[in-house]
Order: C-alpha cells, then structure tokens, then sequence
C-alpha cells in the first residue's frame, strides 16, 4: 500500500473495536441497509464495467446512484446504456481519476462495483470500505503482496464484506462439474489444471479509436484496456491473470473452507509474442518505435501449487501468442478426469469414470453435462439470456446483490481475493528466484480449518 494510504488506512481504524478483528465470518455487521433496492455505484465504466452496469439494470431490485470515471468516451457510452434502459440517470463522477472518493461520500451509495485497471483495486477496495461501502471488485492479480493483507484487514476492521467477482466459477460446464465433484463421482480429488489462454494481442494494442480495431499502439495513443494493461507486459514477468483459472479449481477443492494453498513455484518461457506481433502488424513493423520496447512477461508462464490436503494445481498464462481461446481446465481424482478442451461450451469437453465408462475410452461429456447440470443454472437459465460472457455475469451479480439482500456472506469473498490475487506477485519472486519455491500466506489467519464451504451450496437464496 502508499505510504499516505496505509497512514490513512491506520488513522480511521484505530478508533474500531477488537471484536470486529476477530470475528469468524465478515457478514455486514457494520452496515444498515435499506432492502427494498440495493443503491450501486460504478468505479470503473470502460468495457467491463459497462458488462457490469448492463446486468444491473436489467435487475429491479438495484438503483444505479452513480459512476466514476476520468475517460468521457466510456462515460458517454454507459450513459448511452442507461438511456436505453429507460431508468433514472446517475450522478457522474468525472473530475480525475480521484473523483471517485466524491462518489464514495454519498448517501445513496450502499455497494460498488470496482472495474477499473488493477493497480487500482487495492486503494479503491480499502477506500469503499473504510466509506461503509460493500465493493465488488473484478478479477486481477495484486500489484504488490502487502496489498492483500491490506485488504484483508480493512475488510476484518470495518466488518464489511468483499465480494471478489470472479465470473468463470458460474460457467456452466464449469458448475456442472463442480456437482459431480460434490456428489462423489470424481473420487477424492488429486489434481487440477487452468488458466488464462488467450490470444490478447489486439487487445493490448489498438489504433486508439474503438477497442475493435487492432493496432500496434498502447498508452496513451490506444483505447480501453490498451491504455493500461500492455503496460504490466513491460514491467513484469509472473502469473498476472489467475483468477479465472485458479478460482473454479479452487471452489472445487474447498479452498480457504476446510484446505488452503501452501505454496507455489513458477517458470516463464522467454518473451517474443508481443515483439513479433509489431514488427508482422500492417501499421507496425521493424521500424516502428514499439518495436524496440523489450518486454519482459514470458509468453507462457506456468504455476504449480500446493494444498494442505496434499492436491496440486497447475496455473497457465499464455496472452501473447496466436492461439484460440481455452482455460485448459482439467480436474482429476481417484475416480475420474474432466478435461476442457473448448472454449465453453456446455457440452463438449472430455470425462471419463473409472467405475462406469469403457477402460480407457472417454464417456459421453454431453449427456454427462446435461445429467449434473447445476441446479442454479436450471433454475436461472432464462435470467442469463443477454448477460455478458454466456451468462457467467448474470450469476456474479446476481450473488453480489442477493447477498447484499439478505445479509449473508458473500460465496467469494475476501479470502478468497487475497488468495488469489497473492498469486501474481508471488509468482513474480518465484520467477526471479528461477523458480524459486514460495510460501502462500494463510489470510484466514487459521479460521480455514472450520469454515464450511458455502458456494453453489443453496439452491434458493443468495448462492
């Protein structure tokens, strides 16, 4: 954390009470809400958060207050959304990329949606709670380790929930395995594989003028996440998406509820993606200026980790090369294998049970899907029509606000961000060590050993 953060961060709770540290579940205990509509305001509006916005106001049970953003192209365009809508126009909050902490001071704020670049999410998140706001915060790795204890603390001091909104945990294919997990059919569980397999070359470079034309320019001349994310590509070299594979893995797994992560190691293939992009792109080329940039992230980083339960996964990070897009799941136990070699579709995929499909054959991954679909997508299906990303989206909001609804703690919650999020900074050490073997912390401080599992557990309710 900021030096003059972590003195403010100190400063405004100190005054709080022992009692809120050390309860066992973070549970809007600090927090009176009216519940007759959950009032939302945005930090954040580019292409994610709008993905955001448009769930929400398709929800009647969800007012949207307010948005915060310094780029007027992203403001007009989720302005353009909620005139469609037809609801109410929020209050904007466009004065510099601090205007946000205005948008934290109002009253008719309850949640937040934080969807901006990643070496914001921290300061943003700590910001939100120490203002009484419940925040949901979008996927990413930390920028530094001591951000996640930051996180953790601010949310234990204040006794506010964080909800990290991770999308991938709702896919379908994804939650119907997870049911199989659950009632038995893999066995018990050995291993587990994903990761973050797409080609996003055009999105980290761009011509600047809509996030659909490719190009081979990025800060300041490019659009969207060009602006900000090929930045990190220059700079660091580690396992800087995990969430989207480690997340559905480790729910699997009971992560954080009855078993933790203990440690890790990575490795990275040199760099040459991103340069031979710019040299073969039509608007590029060896002359080009971006062309001399060396970068430092490894086209294909790899993490092996380890849990107190004796499982191992492997984490993949593979954005600069030429490939289709794929997660690489696989989830293996004493009893079966699932393999994902897809791009999500429900039904495709490879499975196989040792004590019902022909040795050494694969079953038939279709009628399986259909057969342990998730009681939550059967009940929700029509709901996900329209919703970003094949309905994932639907389901991630729909927790945030039900939870917020019902005062329950959120299915992925606090823990679960510094967990994941530690991943990226810890992989960075590993890497620079030569794969150098690191400790993951426990940032449930040892309430992992009793906590029970609670994602995708109801079928009626917040879940």
């Amino acid at each position: 954390m900021k030096p003059m953060l972590r003195r403010k961060f100190l400063q405004q709770t100190s005054i709080l009470t022992i009692g809120s540290i050390a309860a066992p579940q973070i549970i809007f205990g600090a927090q009176k809400l009216e519940i007759k509509k959950i009032r939302v305001g945005l930090i954040g509006v580019g292409l994610r958060g709008q993905n955001h916005l448009d769930v929400l106001l398709r929800r009647e049970d969800v007012l949207v207050t307010a948005l915060a953003d310094p780029q007027p192209k992203m403001l007009a365009m989720a302005n353009e959304l909620i005139a469609k809508s037809g609801k109410p126009k929020p209050l904007i909050f466009s004065n510099g990329n601090y205007d946000y902490k205005n948008l934290l001071k109002r009253d008719d704020v309850d949640a937040v949606i934080i969807s901006t670049p990643w070496e914001w999410h921290a300061e943003q998140t700590i910001d939100s709670l120490l203002a009484g706001k419940i925040p949901g915060v979008e996927v990413s790795g930390a920028v530094k380790l001591a951000e996640c204890w930051d996180i953790v603390n601010a949310a234990e001091k204040t006794g506010l929930p964080v909800m990290v909104l991770e999308n991938v945990c709702y896919r379908r294919d994804v939650m119907a395995v997870l049911n199989m997990v659950r009632k038995g059919m893999f066995g018990e569980l050995l291993h587990a594989q994903g990761g973050y397999q797409h080609d996003l070359r055009g999105v980290k470079f761009n011509d600047g003028i809509t996030p659909y034309n490719s190009g081979v320019e990025f800060g300041e001349k490019s659009f969207s996440e060009a602006a900000w994310r090929t930045q990190h590509s220059i700079t660091r070299n580690g396992e800087l998406y995990p969430t989207h594979g480690l997340g559905p893995v480790a729910v699997m797994m009971d992560i954080n509820r009855g078993n933790r992560l203990t440690k890790l190691s990575s490795i990275a293939t040199k760099a040459k993606g991103l340069h031979r992009y710019i040299v073969n792109h039509p608007k590029g080329g060896e002359n080009h200026p971006n062309a001399k940039i060396k970068f430092k992230l490894g086209d294909i980083v790899t993490t092996q980790l380890q849990t107190a339960n004796g499982e191992t996964i492997v984490l993949t990070h593979d954005t600069n090369s030429p490939r289709p897009y794929n997660m690489g799941f696989r989830v293996q136990g004493t009893n079966g294998i699932w393999q994902d070699n897809h791009a999500g579709e429900f039904t495709a995929g490879l499975i196989y049970f040792e004590d019902k499909s022909k040795p050494h054959r694969w079953e038939n991954t279709e009628q399986n899907m259909k057969t342990y679909d998730h009681p939550l997508w059967k009940k929700y299906e029509k709901d996900t029509a329209g919703a970003g990303h094949g309905g994932m989206d639907f389901f991630v909001i729909n927790a945030f606000i039900e939870c917020i609804k019902q005062k329950t703690e959120f299915p992925l919650d606090v823990y679960d961000l510094a967990t994941w999020y530690a991943i990226t900074p810890l992989s960075e050490k590993s890497i620079e060590g030569g794969g150098k073997l690191m400790n993951i912390p426990d940032y449930t401080r040892g309430k992992w050993k009793t906590r029970k599992p609670v994602f995708c557990i109801k079928e009626d309710g917040n879940y």
